[in-house]
């Protein structure tokens, strides 16, 4: 487990008056931490998830849901659950990376067609074996949430081809496939904490960011953003796991619950964002945002396949391959 910085550490050891499970007379009390706003997609999943998982349970299963960040930023999050201070987390799959390198399979640009293409890895072979890697670091992967393909916004212009990404100062996550392709794009990366992004965006310490559709309507990026683009350069799984000590206390029928409950929730949110993601784009050029819908994405991929050629250098290019020929 990597080190904890003595700030962090303090902030998870005292997330534990709202975190610890209680495995007393069959009755177990989980935390769950997200990123979400109160509009969110995963908001609504989560809450889906804890109302089945009670149900399901006969009420043996009480799911706290802890949304918007508010038991600290998302790497803060998952060291939680990782130390065992929560229970559950939904947070993006870059910050899964900076312990299981092996995870940025997911975030190499471009490599993923659509939706329908995500869903046909992430419920198969692939899916399950990077799920099931998540347990080398006290993890239990439950299911495959998703914040999804991701588009670029800024206050500063137009971007139609990734020639005009050149100097701007753009948010990403700490992924190192993330950070990588922004250099070669001629952007400069600057990884930081989502929650962090709207302040930072309205001061001008940043000129833009990158995220679906659905993350900036519900977030409210749009008063702080002028362009859109939707370059899909990348999609972003958002596993949900728990502590694996956690699961492994609760009895196989109740684990039987969680992961049913859980995949019921994943199923909900990618629904909903796909029916919310036209309806947001709407709204967002409703409120004045100007939108590029076909930047020339081709322009990107010679820097996309330098980071899949890191990749395979690392860790082979089986995986990569396995997804491209994935129909």
């Amino acid at each position: 487990m990597k080190k904890l910085n003595t700030i962090s550490a303090t902030i998870l050891f005292t997330t534990t008056v709202f975190s610890a499970s209680v495995f007393a007379t069959g009755q177990h009390t989980l935390a769950l931490s997200h990123y979400g706003s109160p509009s969110d997609t995963v908001t609504k999943a989560t809450e889906l998830m804890a109302k089945r998982a009670n149900e399901l349970s006969n009420g043996r299963i009480t799911i706290k849901l802890h949304p918007n960040s508010e038991l600290g930023s998302s790497d803060t999050q998952i060291d939680g659950t990782r130390m065992g201070t929560i229970d559950i987390v939904v947070v993006g799959n870059p910050y899964y990376t900076t312990f299981n390198e092996e995870l940025n399979l997911l975030d190499l640009p471009f490599l993923f067609r659509d939706e329908e293409h995500v869903e046909k890895v992430l419920s198969g072979e692939i899916g399950s074996e990077l799920l099931k890697s998540l347990e080398k670091s006290n993890l239990k992967g439950l299911a495959f949430y998703e914040i999804g393909f991701r588009d670029i916004t800024n206050s500063k212009k137009a971007i139609k081809s990734v020639a005009d990404l050149s100097h701007l100062k753009l948010r990403t996550t700490p992924n190192p496939a993330h950070i990588a392709a922004f250099k070669e794009w001629g952007a400069n990366p600057t990884p930081m904490p989502f929650n962090e992004v709207y302040f930072s965006l309205k001061t001008g310490v940043i000129d833009g960011q990158e995220n679906p559709v659905h993350h900036i309507y519900n977030n409210n990026l749009q008063e702080v953003q002028k362009y859109l683009s939707l370059t899909h350069h990348a999609y972003t799984a958002a596993p949900m796991s728990m502590n694996l000590d956690s699961f492994n206390a609760l009895d196989k029928e109740d684990q039987d619950i969680l992961l049913k409950a859980a995949k019921e929730g994943a199923e909900l949110e990618k629904k909903l964002n796909r029916e919310e993601n036209q309806v947001y784009l709407n709204k967002l050029k409703e409120q004045g945002m100007e939108v590029e819908e076909s930047p020339d994405t081709s322009s990107f991929q010679a820097g996309a396949k330098l980071t899949w050629d890191d990749y395979a250098k690392k860790f082979g290019n089986q995986y990569i391959q396995k997804i491209i020929d994935t129909k």
